[in-house]
């Protein structure tokens, strides 16, 4: 079996300046600083199958995003290691990089002010994409996510549905290994979320591709994933199948409502 992503103790801190309120705290805490630190992972072990398609739940602040950017190399660990599809990721080898695609729901990829067609063609000059295999592999992803239409609209004038239809479109235009996204559906309504559901899951079947799905909708969880990875204040708390999806919701309440 291969292995896409493995994490072994995996922890990251963070350094956050605290003062009281007044002119006079203010003054103090420039000279003599106070610092906490915060463990936004702290200790993560676990192995991700190359063709899975698993999803993390945990509430805001469990570690999510923190995992994400560590698997996609732009945070370093504080401690213990993380090795993604063979790769150290935060030593940003170029070869790994070709291998990953990333989509974050509250931060965009896509220039909002050009169309979308003008970025992916930035895309395809980036990843060193032939024009031929740019227009074919274009066509495909523009049918399988139904976005043809969209492609040559200035992608402010979109709806949220639509862009983030052409986000996915540019995180896989070079066909990655591994897709990595994080609340991919927020903020969407039903019917789009219904429909980004199906084009993840279409995706994973079609190219193989090893997705991990970050969301606090577990409808997205339980209609996409084939495992089931709880994080709570930074540490792994549940690992397992999403077959059982009647008691999934519960599940998760009863695990992140525990002590840490």
């Amino acid at each position: 079996m291969s292995i896409a992503i493995s994490a072994r103790g995996l922890k990251r801190s963070f350094q956050r300046k605290t003062r009281e309120p007044g002119m006079a705290a203010a003054v103090k805490a420039f000279f003599r600083p106070k610092v906490s630190t915060k463990w936004a992972v702290a200790g993560l072990d676990f192995q991700v199958a190359a063709g899975q398609v698993v999803g993390l739940v945990g509430a805001n602040g469990a570690g999510k995003t923190t995992f994400l950017k560590m698997a996609a190399g732009l945070l370093h660990p504080t401690e213990g290691e993380i090795r993604v599809l063979g790769h150290v990721p935060h030593e940003r080898d170029p070869n790994f990089l070709r291998s990953i695609g990333m989509v974050m729901g509250q931060k965009s990829q896509l220039w909002i002010d050009i169309p979308a067609s003008e970025t992916l063609e930035l895309l395809a000059a980036v990843y060193d994409i032939p024009s031929e295999v740019y227009r074919k592999r274009l066509d495909d992803l523009a049918r399988l996510f139904d976005v043809k239409e969209h492609l040559g609209v200035q992608v402010r004038r979109l709806s949220l549905g639509e862009r983030m239809k052409l986000e996915i479109v540019a995180a896989v235009l070079h066909e990655p290994r591994l897709l990595l996204l994080d609340e991919p559906t927020i903020g969407l309504d039903v019917v789009a979320k219904d429909r980004i559901r199906g084009l993840v899951r279409d995706y994973n079947v079609e190219k193989g591709t090893t997705i991990v799905l970050s969301s606090h909708d577990m409808d997205d969880i339980a209609e996409v994933c084939h495992r089931l990875l709880i994080i709570h204040h930074g540490a792994l708390r549940f690992d397992g199948s999403v077959s059982e999806v009647a008691s999934l919701k519960s599940l998760v309440l009863e695990t992140l409502s525990s002590p840490a």
